[in-house]
């Protein structure tokens, strides 16, 4: 079974501009790429999920965001962190493009994206959780069973190695404190 770190995108991975699709707009948060590459080194895989309500409003297309998610992958690839896979959610009520337009599962902080990758992999629950930087992202985790942390914005890097050194120590049974 996979160990998996969970990820929101935007202010996480990425700095949050509002509704990042265009490659020559994309920045790393601070400490991103090695928080991700400490994380790979400590055998798990990274799983994007995040909302895309740029699509539905019609801001940009769904070919706009994978030309981002796959220049997103060619770097983080390239220092040693790929994405497994990215989950995204188009929808939204208030949206101006009728195809996704509407109510759904997906949209944090419902919990369908998550529950799409636990069906899709093999995901051990106990050692994987979520990291994200809106109260919606740690709803959308407690609603799959998985722990979920919010990130300040600051480091990355800063933020995720204790969680990480916690979750060892769990993965190695010698701990008795809840992660």
């Amino acid at each position: 079974m996979r160990k998996v770190l969970f990820l929101d995108r935007d202010g996480v991975i990425n700095v949050d501009v509002n509704y990042l699709y265009r490659v020559e707009d994309l920045q790393f948060v601070p400490g991103a790429p090695e928080a991700l590459v400490a994380a790979v080194n400590a055998g798990y895989d990274l799983i994007v999920v995040t909302n895309q309500s740029g699509i539905a409003r019609g801001y940009y297309t769904e070919k706009d965001m994978h030309t981002l998610h796959e220049e997103i992958n060619r770097r983080l690839t390239a220092q040693g962190a790929p994405i497994l896979h990215f989950y995204y959610c188009p929808h939204h009520v208030q949206g101006t493009v009728p195809e996704f337009t509407k109510e759904c599962e997906c949209r944090k902080p419902k919990s369908g994206l998550l529950r799409q990758a636990m069906s899709d992999y093999e995901i051990d629950q106990s050692l994987s959780f979520m990291v994200g930087d809106k109260s919606s992202d740690i709803t959308a985790a407690e609603g799959a069973g998985l722990a979920g942390y919010l990130f300040d914005g600051t480091n990355l890097e800063t933020f995720l190695l204790p969680i990480l050194q916690k979750y060892e120590t769990k993965a190695k049974g010698t701990s008795h404190e809840r992660v």
